[in-house]
């Protein structure tokens, strides 16, 4: 596999002081997409409610997204599914034209589950295969509690690979130990990680150790916490960061913009969600937004305190995040 520097067409181009960044990536392509074309700007769906779901999904491809990120756990998958054909269709574009990513929800781990849990989604998402599919979590619920599993799950899905149905298999909220202990037990190491990442968020080291070892990664809430999920008290919202509004008053850019330039400029692939026409369009017009070197040093002292929104540790009562900052 390929080191993430091989992964960074869109990444370079967010320091590029006198080049404008490539507004449609990747180009229509005649075959299925590879990790290494994977669209570092794509749209997430955690959160979509309400009767406009299918709507949202359509106009962001409509708007030129074409990396879509999906969950069971969303409870949402048949709707977005259903705006994917409908995006797919008004913009003339294939299946293999864009990248789909899904996750294996912890009610499906073991053995025997995992193969069900990948064919209610791609029966509801009708896309015929993933590009990606996640382990969201290391952590199997069951009857009488939770508890972390990983090992026997992730080689269950690694037949899916064999199978067709994902292209790419990937695990999500692992700890060092953990991704660490997956490595050693398996020949088909994870091609993606889905972890939380933003400005407040950085996980510098542990995306230096990704890099080492092969690994992409994509950022969820890189935005911070603006998902109504979060509690926004403290720190102030990265949105309304003095910090962040300085630079995109600069740049000619909006907060959110800054933000996801930033996430971009590290490798990282960036997921923002929303369901209203307009911040869709902002969000993707951040290909526009070009931070200088000395931007992305301000922000990342954004990084001192680090601050972790999603950590469901005492809730599922099980150990998450050992080792990473603000973690257990």
């Amino acid at each position: 596999m390929k080191s993430i520097i091989s992964l960074l067409p869109l990444a370079a181009s967010v320091f590029a002081q006198q080049e404008a960044p490539a507004a449609q990536i990747p180009l229509q392509t005649a075959k299925p997409l590879t990790l290494e074309s994977i669209p570092l700007l794509g749209y997430g769906t955690w959160n979509l409610k309400g009767d406009n779901i299918s709507e949202a999904v359509s106009w962001a491809i409509q708007t030129g997204y074409k990396h879509i990120d999906c969950a069971a756990a969303y409870g949402n998958e048949d709707k977005v599914g259903r705006g994917i054909a409908d995006g797919l269709l008004r913009t003339g574009l294939s299946r293999e034209d864009i990248w789909v990513t899904s996750k294996l929800w912890n009610d499906h781990h073991g053995t025997n589950s995992v193969e069900a849990g990948i064919d209610t989604t791609l029966e509801k998402l009708g896309v015929g295969y993933l590009d990606l599919y996640h382990m969201h979590w290391p952590v199997a619920s069951g009857t009488f509690g939770n508890s972390i599993e990983y090992l026997d799950t992730w080689a269950a899905m690694t037949l899916l690979v064999q199978k067709g149905k994902a292209r790419h298999i990937g695990v999500s909220n692992f700890d060092p130990e953990q991704l660490k202990d997956l490595l050693n037990h398996t020949s088909h190491p994870p091609s993606v990680h889905q972890m939380e990442l933003h400005p407040y968020l950085q996980q510098t080291e542990w995306l230096e150790f990704h890099e080492k070892n092969g690994i992409h990664v994509t950022a969820y809430s890189p935005l911070a916490g603006t998902n109504p999920t979060y509690d926004n008290t403290d720190p102030t919202p990265l949105l309304n960061n003095s910090v962040v509004g300085k630079i995109a008053e600069k740049r000619g850019c909006t907060p959110a913009q800054v933000a996801l330039a930033w996430g971009m400029s590290r490798g990282t692939s960036v997921i923002p969600k929303s369901q209203h026409k307009e911040r869709i369009t902002e969000n993707f017009e951040t290909l526009e937004c070009v931070l200088k070197s000395k931007d992305i040093k301000t922000l990342d002292k954004l990084g001192k305190e680090a601050h972790r929104y999603n950590n469901p540790s005492k809730g599922w009562k099980v150990d998450l995040y050992k080792g990473l900052e603000d973690g257990n």
